[in-house]
């Protein structure tokens, strides 16, 4: 996921299809075989988006579990800086928002515990368990000792199965 901050907004998506469709979230997708967790987060901005993020950062890591969806796990980047215009496509609505006033009462229940972290600069990882779409149990780390080391280490092929729940 890839959240653009520009003064005091961020860019977030109205999301129009797929996983979350009629939530506000930020621009995100799945992993290609063989590409890196950056790179997937600045590729899935540029087709949903129509920009290009620029001076990148990576901020954490999130672990999903639900019985009815698969296991996601998504890394967090915010860039401060991108070329282009955002623009609507068939998959979000771009949205400018002031950091103050973010929608969460139309978002996934977990963003209110971790976006304001990384909003303020705050390095994350959260793992987070639902029943369709309600928030059951989560923990979450601010500042975590470790941070990066997967999107460094492997690709989408690489990427090592587990049990986190």
């Amino acid at each position: 996921m890839m959240f653009v901050i520009r003064g005091e907004e961020v860019l977030l998506i109205h999301k129009k299809r797929g996983l979350g469709a009629g939530k506000v979230n930020g621009p995100g997708g799945h992993i290609e075989p063989g590409e890196k967790p950056m790179a997937c987060a600045i590729r899935e901005t540029r087709e949903e988006l129509c920009i290009e993020s620029k001076n990148v950062n990576y901020m954490g890591e999130l672990y999903f579990h639900a019985e009815d969806m698969p296991r996601i796990h998504a890394y967090v980047y915010t860039a401060t800086d991108y070329e282009g215009e955002p623009t609507e496509t068939d998959e979000a609505i771009p949205l400018w928002t002031p950091m103050a006033k973010i929608p969460f009462d139309k978002m996934w229940q977990d963003d209110q515990l971790w976006l304001p972290q990384v909003l303020r600069g705050n390095k994350i990882r959260g793992w987070f368990v639902f029943e369709k779409e309600n928030l059951l149990d989560h923990r979450l780390e601010i500042n975590p000792q470790t941070t990066q080391i997967l999107d460094a280490a492997y690709t989408a092929t690489t990427y090592p199965a587990g049990n986190w729940a």
